[in-house]
């Protein structure tokens, strides 16, 4: 996977994170990186800027980098604490909303983001530029089936709570104990099927005349609201 930027650069440089190779631009004049990835015996080749160019969609500052393919965690691994807090994301497909709630959950404390396989934004290039280094604090969870991981969390003693405009202020539920909030789709919300299945309904009053709110926003409210009530439990 290919990622670039000096800061996505001077974030996987810093947790020593394995590096195939780097691509430079070849006037790259960023003593620091050039040192860091010397120090770390990474193969590195000088290229022009249309060469770079070619390589990513985006502004790669220079600089680019090849490390491995994100590595997902085990469901299991999200639930070792005795009440883990949980983000689902029900078919999210912008990487830069993906990339900001992963810097939310991270900077909150949440236990783990759970996303579908199919239909929806996985963790590439974007998302970890985006998220600037807080991927590596926070495990995400790959699952082939929404529906039956719910199933699953429910069994394991799990509330699940969605998000949309139809139900219960925010403020007024009760985030304490295994929870499970459910982010739904840019444009689309919650799958029908997701949203049966989950225990409460979570809405964000809205008093101007935009009726809905950025995913990764809402996502940040509830998430530490549940934060906050569970800080106050303690």
């Amino acid at each position: 996977m290919y990622v670039y930027g000096k800061n996505v650069a001077n974030e996987i440089l810093k947790n020593r994170k394995k590096i195939k190779k780097a691509f430079l631009y070849k006037d790259f004049s960023d003593n620091k990186i050039i040192e860091s990835l010397k120090c770390q015996n990474v193969s590195t080749k000088f290229l022009s800027k249309l060469e770079l160019d070619k390589m990513v969609d985006g502004n790669h500052q220079g600089i680019i980098i090849e490390i491995e393919d994100y590595q997902y965690s085990d469901i299991e691994e999200l639930l070792v604490k005795e009440d883990p807090l949980l983000v689902i994301l029900d078919h999210l497909e912008d990487p830069h909303n993906f990339g900001a709630i992963i810097r939310t959950c991270e900077a909150a404390g949440v236990d783990g983001i759970i996303i579908p396989k199919n239909r929806s934004v996985d963790v590439n290039s974007t998302v970890m530029r985006t998220s600037v280094g807080a991927l590596d604090n926070v495990k995400v969870a790959q699952v082939t089936n929404l529906k039956n991981t719910i199933n699953y969390l429910k069994n394991k003693g799990f509330w699940i709570v969605g998000t949309d405009m139809d139900g219960t202020n925010y403020q007024k539920i009760d985030y304490k104990g295994k929870i499970a909030i459910v982010t739904g789709s840019e444009g689309f919300g919650m799958s029908r099927i997701v949203k049966e299945a989950c225990d409460f309904i979570a809405t964000i009053p809205m008093k101007g005349s935009i009726n809905s709110l950025n995913a990764s926003v809402a996502t940040a409210l509830v998430v530490y609201e549940a934060v906050n009530q569970r800080a106050n439990e303690l």
